[in-house]
């Protein structure tokens, strides 16, 4: 009959710029969607201006909505983590039945998606948790998503997101997770490493400018070259472009801009979550806190001109240090993966995931801002052993790692006689030294550990055996009743 529009394939709340950019992306690949805001003349501004001349449809209320949808019915809920996610699931249960699908694309939290998929179990109504990474451009052409939760829900969306998503060498950068809140985390996992990766990069930056004086056309010039080889990636590419911009008065910005840093927070619960399941992604926890020393700009400021720094000055050969400037930077990204995905691999072990960490790998290819030819390296290693327990063992990254480790050296040792701080950087290194040391100091750890507190210890021809020494003959012969490692 004329004038009766088709029914939606899929339903997204929330209207700001990500929330847009996907529906007009679903729009272009052919999917009838259904646009909902809770300021609902929002709906009507989007579909008279972003959205005119399309075959997007908006509704006036929730039960409009639902109403607009086709069986299993899918909504996309695209709103701030935290109690707004919650108050839309709570108003969308009672009008959805079993069978229906309430998706999150937001940054939640993956104890939050873990929570919502428990509660809505008994329900029917099947509840995933998708991260979605790209920006606004890459939710408009294509973005990362990686979606986990109740699997009976993924045939249903499968379609629609392996559509929409980025492709890397004609695979789409989508796949599903696993169950409960593995999406999420997965998006978490890879947040950190985008800050470790951004931090990484500002650094080198830092050493460029204020170790070797170069200016910005030239510090342009390097990133331009470095995005030619294996450091070829989006952020790569964007901190050239960042460099190259001038202002209106023809003057470079970025040296305008407030040295500052601001965090959304994924970074953080990444730390938080490492410290949990005791993973020493201390490369991620380092470009926290420098994003958190950034903010200290007043005391900062003050401290400069009151507390004494280094004397030394650069005096090396310049072009000599950008290769190990480059070959540092390398090597600290494969540091920086390798903790990422032990952290996957021991979130997986308590949670009983299933995760594909080559799929991973590829999900991440293309669309994400971590995006680099160096995740197809990465996904060949999980691909040859699904088992890897550390990439720095796969063959071509011990390689690779071998042929740059020297060149980190250089640029720590560097920073830190010219005063000039590489926190990641430095905790790359460490990390890489600790990780094939043989032995290290926790033998007198695990000694003071029982002096002090009877904790116990074992001995090194013993191991799984645990005793506890009366260290000065009147500390008593107890010792205390749990070991923890």
């Amino acid at each position: 009959m004329l004038g009766i529009r088709p029914k939606a394939d899929i339903a997204l709340i929330g209207l700001a710029v990500m929330g847009q950019n996907l529906i007009l992306n679903m729009d272009s690949k052919g999917f009838v969607v259904c646009a909902f805001n809770r300021t609902v003349a929002k709906v009507d501004q989007f579909l008279a201006n972003e959205a005119k001349g399309t075959k997007i449809i908006g509704a006036k209320s929730l039960e409009d909505m639902v109403a607009k949808l086709k069986k299993p019915r899918k909504v996309v809920i695209l709103v701030k983590a935290g109690s707004a996610v919650d108050e839309f699931v709570s108003k969308l249960v009672p009008l959805l039945e079993k069978g229906d699908i309430i998706i999150d694309g937001g940054n939640s939290q993956y104890m939050d998606t873990q929570r919502w998929c428990k509660e809505l179990k008994p329900t029917g109504i099947h509840y995933v948790g998708m991260g979605v990474s790209g920006g606004e451009d890459g939710a408009r052409y294509g973005p990362s998503l990686m979606p986990g939760g109740h699997p009976a829900a993924w045939p249903h969306v499968k379609p629609i997101f392996q559509a929409i998503c980025a492709k890397a060498n004609n695979e789409p950068c989508c796949d599903w997770v696993g169950e409960d809140g593995a999406g999420h985390f997965v998006k978490m996992v890879h947040n950190g490493i985008e800050y470790g990766d951004m931090q990484l990069i500002c650094e080198a930056y830092h050493l460029m400018k204020d170790v070797l004086g170069m200016d910005q056309g030239e510090m342009a010039r390097v990133f331009e070259e470095w995005n030619k080889g294996e450091l070829d990636s989006f952020l790569i590419e964007i901190t050239r472009d960042i460099l190259n911009f001038k202002d209106s008065d023809g003057k470079y910005l970025l040296p305008k801009i407030r040295d500052c840093a601001g965090q959304k927070g994924t970074g953080k619960w990444t730390g938080i979550s490492a410290l949990e399941y005791g993973v020493p992604v201390t490369l991620i926890g380092e470009a926290v806190f420098a994003r958190c020393l950034s903010a200290l700009k007043e005391e900062r400021v003050k401290a400069s001109g009151v507390l004494p720094g280094a004397a030394g000055k650069f005096t090396g050969d310049k072009k000599a240090f950008l290769e190990h400037l480059r070959k540092a930077l390398y090597a600290s990204k494969i540091i920086s993966y390798a903790q990422g995905f032990m952290l996957l691999r021991e979130a997986a072990k308590v949670h009983q995931w299933n995760l594909n960490y080559g799929s991973i790998a590829l999900m991440w290819r293309g669309g994400c801002i971590i995006r680099s030819v160096f995740l197809g390296n990465i996904k060949d290693a999980f691909t040859k052993n699904p088992q890897l327990s550390n990439l720095l063992l796969d063959p071509y990254f011990t390689k690779h790692i071998g042929a740059s480790q020297e060149s980190l050296r250089q640029v720590v040792a560097q920073s830190a006689l010219v005063g000039v701080p590489a926190p990641v950087f430095g905790a790359a290194l460490a990390f890489y030294d600790g990780y094939r040391a043989g032995v290290l100091p926790a033998n007198l750890l695990q000694a003071q550990r029982d002096y002090f507190g009877a904790h116990t210890y074992e001995l090194a021809a013993k191991p799984g055996e645990f005793i506890h020494t009366n260290w000065t003959g009147h500390g008593g012969n107890v010792s205390a009743s749990t070991y923890s490692t």
